[in-house]
C-alpha cells in the first residue's frame, strides 16, 4: 500500500517507494528502498523535494495518522516531454549532469547484477527519461559529449551511450512514445550480462584470444536469463539476447537471419557497434565518427539498410567532432548538424592547411545559401599538428566530465575480435 507524504515527515524504517520531481532534482540515483541511516534521511531533506511516495508494506508508516486508501503512482513517466529546443552548447551543461547521474545508475545495475539481484525497471526509467528529455532539447548535444569516454569509464558509459542512440532512432522512426521508452530501456540493459563475466575478460588491454571470445559472447544469453526474471518489457529481453545478431546469419548467440531478427534488436546493433567502434578502447583507438559512419556503410550483410539511413539522419554524415577539409583548404571540426542538408554540417575552421598553421576560428554554416565553402574530405589530426580538438566543439565539458585529456588514448588494431 502507498502513501504519499511530505518529506519533512520521513523517518528511519520508511520505504521510500518514488519522490516526486524529476530525477535529476534528488540525491539518489534508486528511488526505492528502505532508510535505514540518518545520513540517508538527511540526504533526502536536504534535496529539495517537497513529497515523496512511502510503501507501507514494507516499511513504517507517519506516526498518528489512520491508514490511508490504497494509493498507485503513476505505471510509467511520458516518454518524451514537451521540452523546448535549446542550443548545441546550452544542452552540453545539462548533458554533463545527465551523464554523471547515469553513470552512477548504471554502475549500480551492474553492481546489483554481479550479486544477483533482480533488476527494476522503474529504477531505470528515470534514467531513459532524463536521456530522452536531453535528446528532445537537442538531439546531438548528449551522443557527442559521450562518445569522449575514457576507456575506463566504457564498460557503463557504453550503455549510456546506446541508449540515447536508442530514443534518437526510435524517435527519428516516429515510433509510438511506449516504443521509444522501451527501446531506450533496451540499450540502458542490453550488456547487463557483462556483469557475470569476470572483469580481466573485461579490461584485457588487447585483442581477445578465440578462446576468450568465445566467453565473452556468452553475455548475450546470460544477460537474457538476469532480465527474464525481472518483468522488463519483451524488446529489452530481446535487444539483450539479439543485438550481435547479423542480417547474413553470421552473428550470434543464435546465428538468426533477415526477418529472424526483430527491428528492436536490429536497430540495438547498430547502435551497439557505432558507439564500440568510435570510443577507446584499451586495444583499440577510437574510429572518427564520420569515418565509422563510412565503413559501417559498406558492410554488406551485417545491418539493416533502412534502419541504417535513419541512423545516419539521426547523427548526419559528419557527426560532432571529426576533422574536415573544406574547399578553402582550411580544417575544421564540425559542430553540429542541419537535419535538412546531411553533408553541410555546422562547422568551425580553425586550422590553414596551405601555411600549416592555426588561423582565428569562425564558425560556417556549410547549409548556408550564402555559404561557398564545402566539406571535400575527412581528415586525421594525426597527419596534422592540431592536436587536441575536442575544445573546438565541446566548450571545456569533455574535461569537466572525462577528466583532463578527455578520452584516453589507445593503440590502433582490427574490428575483429571486438565486442561491444
Amino acid at each position: 500500500m502507498l502513501k504519499k507524504v511530505p518529506v519533512v515527515q520521513v523517518r528511519i524504517g520508511m520505504f521510500l517507494h518514488g519522490l516526486e520531481g524529476g530525477w535529476l532534482k534528488h540525491p539518489f540515483w534508486r528511488t526505492r528502498f528502505l532508510i535505514r541511516t540518518p545520513a540517508q534521511l538527511a540526504q533526502l531533506q536536504a534535496s529539495g523535494v517537497r513529497e515523496c511516495w512511502i510503501d507501507l508494506s514494507q516499511g513504517d508508516d507517519v506516526a498518528g495518522t489512520p491508514t490511508p486508501p490504497a494509493a498507485e503512482l503513476p505505471a510509467n513517466p511520458p516518454a518524451v516531454v514537451a521540452a523546448a529546443a535549446v542550443s548545441f552548447n546550452d544542452e552540453l551543461a545539462h548533458a554533463e549532469r545527465v551523464i554523471s547521474r547515469a553513470h552512477e545508475a548504471v554502475k549500480s545495475l551492474m553492481h546489483d547484477a554481479r550479486l544477483g539481484r533482480a533488476i527494476d525497471k522503474h529504477d531505470c526509467l528515470p534514467v531513459v527519461e532524463e536521456i530522452t528529455q536531453s535528446i528532445v532539447r537537442h538531439h546531438g548535444a548528449l551522443i557527442s559529449l559521450l562518445r569522449l569516454k575514457r576507456c575506463d569509464d566504457y564498460s557503463y558509459l557504453h550503455s549510456v551511450a546506446v541508449c540515447a542512440l536508442m530514443v534518437s532512432m526510435g524517435r527519428e522512426l516516429h515510433l509510438p512514445a511506449d516504443e521509444v521508452r522501451h527501446a531506450g530501456l533496451a540499450g540502458l540493459v542490453h550488456d547487463i550480462g557483462k556483469a557475470s563475466l569476470p572483469a580481466e575478460l573485461l579490461q584485457k588491454p588487447a585483442l581477445l584470444t578465440q578462446a576468450e571470445f568465445a566467453l565473452m559472447k556468452t553475455h548475450a544469453e546470460q544477460g537474457h536469463a538476469l532480465l527474464a526474471a525481472c518483468g522488463l518489457p519483451p524488446a529489452a529481453l530481446d535487444v539483450c539476447l539479439h543485438h550481435h545478431e547479423r542480417l547474413d546469419g553470421s552473428g550470434y548467440p543464435h546465428g538468426l537471419a533477415d526477418g529472424q531478427i526483430s527491428m528492436m534488436a536490429r536497430m540495438g546493433a547498430i547502435c551497439d557497434v557505432y558507439d564500440a567502434i568510435t570510443s577507446n578502447r584499451p586495444y583499440k583507438a577510437a574510429w572518427n565518427p564520420a569515418e565509422a559512419i563510412a565503413r559501417m556503410a559498406s558492410w554488406r550483410g551485417q545491418f539493416d539498410p533502412a534502419l541504417f539511413s535513419a541512423f545516419v539522419r539521426c547523427l548526419g554524415l559528419y557527426p560532432t567532432g571529426p576533422l574536415v577539409r573544406l574547399d578553402s583548404g582550411r580544417l575544421a571540426v564540425v559542430l553540429e548538424q542541419n537535419p535538412g542538408a546531411l553533408s553541410a554540417p555546422v562547422v568551425r575552421a580553425f586550422f590553414c592547411t596551405e601555411r600549416r598553421t592555426r588561423i582565428s576560428p569562425q564558425r560556417l554554416d556549410l547549409a548556408c545559401p550564402q555559404s561557398v565553402d564545402f566539406i571535400v574530405s575527412r581528415e586525421s589530426a594525426e597527419a596534422w599538428p592540431v592536436g587536441n580538438t575536442d575544445s573546438l566543439w565541446s566548450n571545456g565539458y569533455a574535461t569537466r566530465v572525462f577528466g583532463a585529456g578527455g578520452a584516453a588514448s589507445a593503440r590502433s588494431g582490427s574490428l575483429d575480435g571486438i565486442t561491444g
